[in-house]
């Protein structure tokens, strides 16, 4: 897993020195718990599409949307996941703070399958990662919100117990 975890942060790392066309980068901490009660940490960096991708006559709701990637450590476990997704996200009215609603399903790649502290056997590594979550954006380009996450590897192999989590979030405009 530590290669893994090297490879990924060297990717980010690369992506971000390119100086990509995305509108805004951002980077955010999450905190959360699972189903079963245990604690999970998140850390992730965003790419926003960089323009919009659908807007009211107004411009008073907006579909906007960014690329996810994320690094999660399940505590109770000791697993790890390796996560990207794309995310859209609704936001409604104009002005300092905005509140959003946005979703998005993607893949994640998990260090361990048999989650003993959960009781639940993943079946696979691979995982599909669905989210939905809602919260305020800020005018400086910060967010703040809440999330919940499904995972499952969608009976690819069995057992395919699946695990959801639920998280509060802080995405800091870089």
């Amino acid at each position: 897993m530590k290669k893994c975890s090297l490879l990924v942060g060297s990717a980010l790392l690369s992506v971000m020195a390119m100086q990509p066309a995305f509108a805004e980068r951002g980077l955010t901490l999450e905190v959360g718990q699972t189903s079963d009660s245990d604690k999970v940490y998140r850390l992730g960096m965003q790419f926003d599409f960089g323009r919009s991708l659908w807007q009211s006559d107004g411009g008073n709701v907006r579909l906007e949307g960014y690329w996810d990637a994320g690094l999660t450590r399940w505590q109770a476990d000791s697993a790890t996941s390796v996560s990207v997704m794309p995310v859209f996200q609704f936001r409604f009215g104009q002005g300092a703070t905005v509140p959003f609603v946005e979703a998005g399903i993607g893949a994640a790649w998990f260090s361990k399958t048999d989650l003993e502290e959960s009781e639940r056997d993943l079946g696979s590594a691979f995982q599909f990662e669905d989210m939905i979550g809602a919260g305020l954006r800020f005018d400086s380009g910060s967010q703040a919100g809440i999330r919940a996450y499904h995972y499952s590897n969608a009976g690819i192999k069995e057992p395919n117990q699946g695990i959801n989590k639920v998280a509060l979030y802080y995405r800091l405009a870089i």
